[in-house]
């Protein structure tokens, strides 16, 4: 007997015209959010980009075969998750800097990048999912993708990592979370606590995180842009709190105490006046600058995106990214226009 053909198996698992009509319509909704669960598991937007569109692929081949026994956002959620766990199996965790070793004590040192780590990145906050008609739910989709938090999971077991998200960010039941994994709840409720657990000791306390809403938080940010766009050094140094973090992928090296970070700006970059532009956006639910260099023909072009963790007393951390092939993921242009 001849074996069928790939056009004939495809024909086989795919849904119907009618079914791929209902499927279109009723998953679509669920695309952002899925987009935030796949970037919390995996910690890169470009990765969880890859899987969003590997879920739908996965639900649309299957979609004739959907019974309903489940939820069309929990069936995807289910889908999803297993194709992040097998990406984490394949690609490995995703750090920061300050998650592999100790603070440089030594600003004036070359620096040395590490291409070969897959660095942790920031996702825009015009990708994040949540219902925005209801404020809560903003508040606690902006809490769960902090770049701090996103970073303590990646130190989290896959499987422990997936029990956090779907229970304490998704609010799922235990039932629903022990049914993905076809285990029991007592194990999928020990997977909690001991994930809980974990993450304290590496997490930020949420009280600790300052929204920038407030005029005052509003000028802070202004004056820290001016700064680098002025190369004033003694105008920054008032800005970063005393023992503020710097960390910058794809370097190792990270940096603590505000002086050791303007040594750092002021060695490494020793920007002169007009030489950076700062673009205002926002990522992880926090301020963020996209900073653009001067060439030498005078145009200004992608450089680094830095995300800022603000506090009562200043900037309290500074993450700031060199891969520019997030600008497009951002919506940020190319090149920046001479000033008038």
């Amino acid at each position: 007997m001849a074996h069928p053909t790939v056009d004939q198996d495809r024909q086989r698992t795919a849904p119907s015209d009618a079914q791929d009509g209902d499927f279109q319509r009723l998953a679509d909704p669920y695309r952002r959010e899925l987009l935030a669960h796949c970037y919390r598991m995996l910690g890169s937007i470009h990765d969880a980009e890859d899987l969003v569109q590997e879920t739908y692929l996965r639900a649309w081949r299957s979609y004739g075969r959907f019974e309903g026994r489940s939820s069309l956002r929990t069936w995807l959620y289910r889908i999803a998750t297993n194709v992040c766990l097998t990406a984490i199996d394949q690609r490995g965790n995703r750090p920061m800097p300050s998650g592999l070793g100790a603070p440089s004590a030594e600003p004036e040192k070359p620096v040395v990048a590490a291409p070969e780590v897959p660095w942790l990145e920031p996702m825009p906050d015009t990708a994040m999912g949540g219902d925005a008609a209801d404020p809560a739910a903003i508040v606690a989709s902006r809490e769960s993708m902090r770049l701090a938090f996103i970073a303590a999971l990646q130190h989290l077991p896959p499987k422990q990592r997936v029990v956090l998200i779907l229970r304490d960010v998704l609010k799922w039941k235990a039932a629903e979370v022990a049914e993905l994994f076809d285990t029991s709840t007592a194990a999928v409720n020990s997977a909690l606590q001991r994930a809980r657990a974990q993450l304290e000791q590496i997490a930020p306390a949420r009280d600790d995180v300052v929204e920038p809403a407030d005029p005052e938080q509003r000028a802070l940010l202004d004056r820290y842009a001016a700064a680098f766009e002025n190369a004033d050094m003694t105008a920054l140094v008032e800005l970063f709190k005393e023992d503020a973090v710097w960390e910058m992928p794809p370097f190792p090296e990270w940096f603590v105490g505000r002086e050791h970070i303007v040594r750092l700006i002021a060695a490494q970059c020793g920007p002169e006046p007009g030489e950076l532009r700062m673009v205002p956006t926002a990522a992880n639910g926090q301020p963020a600058f996209a900073m653009y260099r001067r060439g030498e023909d005078g145009v200004h072009r992608p450089f680094q995106l830095q995300v800022l963790t603000l506090g009562p007393h200043g900037v309290e951390r500074t993450s700031t990214f060199f891969d520019t092939t997030l600008f497009p993921v951002f919506g940020l242009p190319e090149a920046l226009p001479a000033p008038a």
